[in-house]
């Protein structure tokens, strides 16, 4: 825990160059200062860290995929090209190899800030596979080195013979647990990356308001107005309408559009900025009728469940106590919306909520979306998709996402068990066609006299029917 390094940034406003360079000198620091006791527990003198190698599409043809540096590299600067290294060792500036771009089919971009060039001791190679030689002539290879990345072979390439050395276990899970505490660098980071997915989000919901009925061309709205291509997004963008909503990973964009007088959109959608992400869901209705109006009720029902969720957390609670909050609170509103006819309690005995909000409350986030470290414990055996178990902590930042479904086959097990009597088909089945409710904040705890900041609320508006 680090409570020195959990003043709250700005949400609100893009970082300025200057306070960008000041937030990452500090972040430098302490990054340093994380790494020696980590290396030294681990039995290493130093490790090399490797930016990542492209990846072929498939094996049958020439065509790569745009590089996702390993991101215990993009820890320590947002470079993103492939074969470049990182050499981390203790009590020395840190050394950045930089291979040259010969490439005349592809120029690879550098990121949009430079606040980081200068902090390296940088040395340029004419071929990545020079490293090696550089590494000998430094007297590096007398010392107990290990090699962090994804590409084996790149290892062996750099005089790594021995696996053990090739991300050992003990030193990697290390390296995660270091990634759970955020840097205010790094808050400042993931909340850009949450303003311009902002900018996305109302795009995207002014395109839905105006009568757009493409997930394609809503999903290319949103793309526009962030400026970030695919590659770019920290996931593939959920664009959900109507039934599309209850899958919970839709991808597979309608690209026709359809013309319907009541509809749903589940907008599930990130950004990044120099390899942070953000990761928001806010859903909507449009239209008239007692669907709809059940629906809208359904989304606001969610909503005050998930700002509830968020008052909720505290220094010292599980996450998985917020989770199974989550339950008790999701049949609270299955029973006031008279979708199931039974008591919260006897829903949570017999896991009738698990058919409606069968995911996770939340997860980790920082370079990954679904980042590192908070999840060392396994969930319990009724809560298997939950990917975050940890003690909320100072200095963590989560995601919390509760949400509502009709998931046909779900709904079909529910529909052929023995508490199929309670729930109330007729509207179960007509709010199933507009898919399910999902609503998702990005949060950092810390630690002061507010406990939390919502790096999210405040960019954009919640849900609801329209």
């Amino acid at each position: 825990m680090l409570p020195a390094l959990h003043q709250p940034v700005s949400p609100f406003a893009a970082p300025s160059d200057a306070d960008l360079a000041v937030l990452y000198s500090a972040h430098l620091t302490e990054l340093a200062r994380r790494y020696a006791p980590v290396l030294a527990e681990a039995g290493y003198d130093a490790v090399l860290i490797h930016s990542g190698s492209l990846k072929k599409r498939t094996e049958f043809d020439d065509q790569y995929w745009p590089l996702r540096p390993t991101p215990h590299f993009q820890h320590w600067l947002p470079l993103g090209q492939a074969d470049c290294a990182l050499l981390i060792e203790p009590g020395v500036t840190p050394t950045l190899f930089w291979p040259k771009a010969v490439s005349y089919w592809e120029r690879p971009s550098l990121p949009e800030r430079d606040h980081w060039q200068g902090a390296f001791a940088t040395e340029r190679l004419d071929k990545p596979d020079d490293l090696k030689d550089l590494l000998s002539a430094k007297g590096l290879g007398a010392k107990r080195m290990a090699y962090v990345g994804e590409d084996k072979a790149r290892a062996s390439t750099w005089g790594f013979d021995d696996a053990a050395h090739i991300n050992p276990f003990d030193l990697v899970g290390r390296l995660d647990r270091l990634r759970v505490y955020k840097t205010p660098y790094e808050v400042a980071c993931i909340a850009e990356a949450n303003r311009r997915a902002a900018i996305g989000h109302d795009a995207v919901l002014a395109a839905f308001r105006a009568g757009v009925h493409s997930e394609l061309a809503l999903h290319l709205r949103y793309l526009e107005a962030t400026q970030q291509d695919d590659p770019e997004t920290p996931y593939k963008n959920i664009v959900a309408l109507g039934r599309n909503g209850a899958t919970l990973h839709h991808v597979s964009y309608e690209k026709q559009a359809r013309a319907r007088t009541v509809d749903s959109l589940l907008l599930d959608a990130g950004a990044t900025f120099l390899g942070y992400t953000s990761d928001i869901t806010r859903t909507w209705v449009r239209g008239e009728g007692a669907t709809a109006s059940a629906f809208a009720q359904l989304i606001a029902g969610v909503e005050a469940m998930q700002l509830r969720l968020c008052a909720d957390v505290a220094v010292g609670k599980g996450f998985e106590t917020l989770h199974e909050d989550t339950h008790r609170q999701v049949g609270d509103i299955l029973r006031e919306t008279g979708l199931v006819r039974m008591s919260t309690a006897e829903m949570i005995e017999h896991k009738l909520t698990h058919s409606f909000f069968p995911h996770g409350l939340g997860h980790s986030l920082g370079l990954q979306c679904h980042d590192v470290g908070c999840a060392l414990v396994k969930p319990k055996p009724e809560n298997p998709y939950l990917r975050n178990t940890s003690i909320i902590e100072p200095g963590q930042v989560f995601t919390i996402e509760p949400g509502i479904y009709f998931i046909d086959f779900l709904m079909d097990e529910l529909r052929q068990g023995p508490h199929a009597g309670a729930v109330d088909w007729p509207l179960a089945d007509a709010l199933a066609e507009l898919g399910g409710v999902r609503i998702e904040d990005d949060l950092h705890v810390t630690g002061g006299p507010e406990v939390l900041q919502n790096l999210t609320r405040g960019l954009l508006p919640s849900g609801g029917g329209y």
